[in-house]
């Protein structure tokens, strides 16, 4: 937890953002495996819940009464049976004090509150559920049915938490730049594992295990595969094979809730090819050409464009595009090799706030998301401010399939020169990524270690390590 003061300011800031009403703030409960008795996967608190509370026990909920400048900490304290199992806890009051509430009250009690501004018509502000057992608790609360309430969750509340969790503070910063640390012993570790004959699902088991260790757990499902091509693809029981590429794409969740997120492409023996090399090295040049173009007042939507059309030119001068740079990206043939945005914002959540709605997170009135193919999985497109922490993570990917759809139905046939791509849909992919705090007048890495990325850099330090 931060200080007492953090959350103290944080909720009087909130309820000055959304002015009257009652907020409703759920935290999240423990999941079982399979059933109760057969244990719970490790408890992961509601970022929301955890930014304004700073409590990580399961089972509670916030209540901020605006009007009445009143909070509320529900939840039910647990009983001799728990405590025997699991040991003692701190009581709800105690966790109350904690973050700076002096009411706490049993969970049979919300209904009460509910209850009494539903009659008063008051504006009960809720955001977007996103776990069945709080939608239930909130179709008994408020008679709202499931189906009904990402429609019936409160913008403003939406807008408020958007607004205050988007500019990091500089103690968030420096737990970012920790979470930072131990994705540099992740990724280190995957690079100094690497080599023919080792299984994709040994290397990322090692890669999880190296989060499990330093942090709290995996920001993300770990990515690790010689299928670059794949968006997501996960570790599986293949064997790395000489010649191949690896690409590892993880990060981890500090003990305060706080995740990196990073992504390397390497050869599995430790050495590019240069056809490898080719195609790597105009990642690595959008990679940076992100970090010069990123500072307050740039759309990020104009720093991915501005990258696909500097991808574009590399791709035509190794012959796989061709025509007019401009209008190949203007028509989106250049999203054949370049499927996804440029990146997302990072903080408590590895893609930060998404479930509040991604028209309101990386996009806002000036920007709404794309329909084109490609620019559409664009997450972040609105204007960076100083404190915004955003990834940057492009790539070029070869994925068979794609590639026979689009010849087949004759697409961007002016821009894409089939004939050559068809040589490299055994070639997968490489993306390269960073987590990335704009400051005043540009941005800079996050993380005191760098996580090599050079070519000549990763090749030496693979075969030093």
């Amino acid at each position: 937890m931060f200080s007492i003061e953090t959350y103290v300011n944080r909720r009087t800031e909130l309820k000055k953002l959304v002015k009257s009403g009652i907020i409703l703030l759920f935290g999240n409960n423990e999941s079982p495996v399979n059933y109760p008795n057969n244990g719970y996967y490790p408890f992961r608190q509601d970022s929301t819940f955890r930014y304004y509370f700073g409590l990580e026990r399961d089972g509670l909920v916030g209540v901020i009464d605006i009007e009445n400048d009143s909070e509320i900490l529900i939840g039910d304290d647990i009983d001799i049976d728990d405590i025997i199992w699991y040991g003692s806890v701190n009581s709800v009051s105690d966790l109350a004090a904690s973050c700076g509430m002096k009411k706490s009250a049993p969970m049979k009690q919300l209904q009460i509150i509910c209850n009494e501004a539903l009659k008063l018509k008051r504006p009960i502000h809720f955001l977007p559920p996103y776990r069945h057992d709080n939608k239930l608790q909130i179709f008994d609360l408020l008679g709202i049915h499931p189906n009904q309430q990402k429609e019936s969750a409160s913008v403003e509340l939406i807008k408020a938490v958007v607004k205050m969790r988007s500019t990091k503070e500089q103690q968030e910063i420096d737990e970012i730049d920790q979470a930072c640390s131990i994705g540099y012993k992740m990724h280190t570790t995957a690079m100094r594992l690497t080599k023919p004959g080792l299984t994709e699902k040994y290397v990322g088991g090692m890669v999880n295990g190296v989060a499990n260790a330093y942090g709290s757990m995996v920001s993300f499902a770990t990515i690790f595969t010689q299928h670059g091509e794949i968006m997501h693809g996960t570790p599986s029981w293949n064997k790395l094979e000489d010649g191949r590429l690896a690409l590892c794409d993880c990060g981890a969740e500090n003990r305060n809730g706080y995740c990196s997120d990073n992504t390397r492409t390497y050869p599995v023996n430790g050495k590019f090819t240069q056809k490898q090399l080719e195609i790597y090295k105009i990642v690595e040049e959008c990679h940076d050409y992100a970090l010069e173009l990123s500072k307050p007042g740039i759309r990020y939507y104009d720093v991915h464009m501005g990258v696909c059309r500097l991808m574009t030119e590399r791709l035509k001068e190794l012959g796989l595009m061709k025509g007019d740079v401009d209008e190949a990206v203007k028509a989106g043939a250049h999203a054949l090799f370049l499927p996804h945005g440029l990146g997302h914002m990072m903080g408590m959540d590895v893609h930060d706030m998404e479930g509040l709605g991604q028209n309101y997170v990386g996009f806002d009135d000036d920007i709404q998301p794309s329909t084109q193919f490609g620019t559409n999985c664009l997450r972040m497109g609105r204007k960076l401010e100083k404190g915004f922490v955003v990834t940057d993570e492009p790539g070029i990917y070869f994925i068979p399939a794609l590639i026979d759809d689009w010849r087949a139905k004759g697409l961007h046939q002016d821009f894409i020169n089939y004939d050559k791509v068809e040589g490299y849909k055994d070639f997968g992919g490489i993306r390269i990524e960073d987590d990335i705090l704009i400051t005043d007048n540009g941005c800079r890495f996050l993380g005191e270690e760098r996580i090599p990325y050079h070519p000549k850099d990763v090749e030496e330090y693979m075969s030093n390590n």
